[in-house]
């Protein structure tokens, strides 16, 4: 796990006022008061929430941990065709979900992390078969909307709501990964400026200005972290976890958590594994009840309240359950000097 001592060494800074984005360890010197201080982390926490109606996994996600939006995703049965694609929507109040109006076009591996709000949220891509379809909700029905430029799947994107929005990363068949990144207007795509490195089945959040794209494949299982300003992407710290298909959440670049998937090493399989980003380094934080994978995901703006629901657990089980995320309090501690 990445602290201040191993980011910035041992030097200690000196400040008038507490220094902003404190990493876990941080000491400084506060000038002011003529005290030492550093950052001291609490603990975070998951708890049991609402069930939902559908389970499924590669389920889309939006809104904040009181006032989400579950939609699309595929099921696993066990028989031929084995991936059953689903269209239904569900709402979370913060207590239960309910049925709203279905997807036009039900897909699974479709955007994961596409944000916007409970009342206006994009979805696009997806599988089978491989498409470039977009649709928008505008918080009581779905309408399909402009195409992406290229179809592709298990891509991840970034967006305040339905009329901005951000897609990266995905796969179009047989096996071609992609880099490419399209802005949406509200009207239309657009590409921008590639990933520095081509992936797909990775997570991301943000905003269309402001985003995180992280993990996925290449075609192995990687912890990269792009951070996205609105120009072009730039590698920062790596996840402490190697994995795909981890659920994730953040208001922009500066802020967020990655949680579940599927990891390599060193004994693999799906994980519960929870990770929070300050703009500088992940920390690793306390896991979900059970490992999950192709996990749903809706965000609070930022780490500190988030939502986890759906996906794949165990045996292939498609849970129905919701998990609700509850920040680590952050504590700045005075060192004594007697």
């Amino acid at each position: 796990m990445a602290d201040y001592k191993t980011i910035h060494g041992t030097k200690v800074r000196s400040y008038t006022t507490d220094p902003d984005n404190l990493i876990t360890g941080e000491v400084w010197y506060d000038k002011t008061n003529n005290v030492l201080q550093f950052q001291a982390a609490g603990a975070g926490s998951w708890a049991t929430g609402g069930t939902m109606n559908t389970g499924r996994r590669s389920i889309g996600g939006a809104g904040i941990q009181t006032a989400a939006l579950g939609f699309g995703g595929n099921s696993n049965p066990g028989s031929p065709p084995y991936s059953v694609n689903i269209d239904k929507t569900e709402s979370y109040n913060g207590t239960g979900w309910t049925e709203v109006a279905d997807l036009n076009t039900g897909r699974g591996y479709a955007s994961r992390g596409s944000g916007g709000s409970q009342t206006s949220a994009l979805h696009f891509g997806g599988t089978p078969p491989v498409t470039d379809k977009t649709e928008s909700w505008n918080g009581t029905c779905w309408s399909e909307v402009a195409d992406l430029n290229t179809a592709r799947y298990n891509l991840s994107g970034a967006g305040a709501d339905n009329t901005s929005s951000l897609a990266f990363g995905g796969i179009y068949p047989p096996g071609q990964i992609q880099a490419i990144t399209e802005g949406w207007n509200g009207t239309s795509w657009t590409e921008v400026a590639d990933l520095n490195t081509a992936r797909n089945n990775l997570a991301g959040f943000g905003i269309k200005t402001s985003a995180i794209a992280t993990t996925g494949e290449d075609p192995s299982r990687v912890s990269l972290t792009e951070r996205w300003n609105g120009t072009s992407w730039a590698e920062v710290a790596d996840t402490n976890a190697v994995r795909n298909g981890a659920g994730s959440c953040g208001a922009d670049n500066t802020a967020g958590i990655i949680f579940g998937g599927h990891e390599s090493d060193p004994a693999g399989g799906n994980v519960g594994k929870t990770e929070t980003w300050n703009g500088t380094s992940w920390t690793e934080q306390a896991d979900l009840s059970g490992p999950v994978y192709y996990q749903g995901q809706a965000g609070a703006g930022t780490s500190a309240a988030a939502i986890s629901f759906g996906g794949e657990g165990s045996s292939n089980q498609m849970r129905t359950a919701t998990e609700e995320w509850t920040n680590p309090t952050l504590t700045i501690k005075t060192v004594s000097t007697d």
